[in-house]
């Protein structure tokens, strides 16, 4: 049974609807809302903004800003930039992935963390980076990922 609440949609879609360009804006807020696109609430904004469903699907999967999952309490994204490569961020992934027990673009069974890769996140003195939410850690090896994750797990951290 789907039990999401319409409620906070239904608001950011009578307030934007009439905006120039508002299907993205309906969709940015209501993916804050809700912490991702739920398909309902797509098929919602479709009919209240007189918009074929094929046109908000293919809006909301071009850009790789939306989820149709959600996500975990957690984001790790890994920096795959020119900096973090060459000073092993494969490595940390391959760690990543193995500890968490997910593949990159995936989210843990307990909605703990959500594993991710971005082009560079701009702590190229800090090489490796990963960052958890907004927290960046550096110059990592395997062992230091695998304590941090042990960290947030054990709640001594996040």
């Amino acid at each position: 049974m789907d039990t999401i609440d319409t409620q906070a949609a239904i608001a950011i879609i009578e307030r934007e609807n009439d905006k120039q360009g508002a299907l993205i804006s309906i969709l940015q807020q209501v993916q804050e809302e809700y912490g991702y696109l739920p398909e309902k609430i797509l098929h919602l904004i479709a009919r209240r903004t007189q918009n074929p469903e094929s046109k908000v699907m293919a809006t909301a999967s071009f850009y790789s800003q939306f989820r149709f999952e959600p996500s975990g309490r957690f984001t790790i994204k890994v920096c795959q930039g020119t900096a973090c490569h060459i000073s092993g961020a494969s490595k940390l992934l391959d760690v990543l992935e193995e500890e968490l027990g997910i593949a990159e673009g995936e989210t843990t069974k307990d909605r703990l963390f959500t594993l991710e890769t971005v082009a560079c996140l701009g702590c190229c003195s800090l090489a490796p980076v990963i960052m958890i939410n907004e927290t960046a850690y550096g110059r990592l090896t395997t062992n230091k990922v695998k304590k941090i994750i042990n960290d947030f797990r054990n709640g001594r951290t996040g």
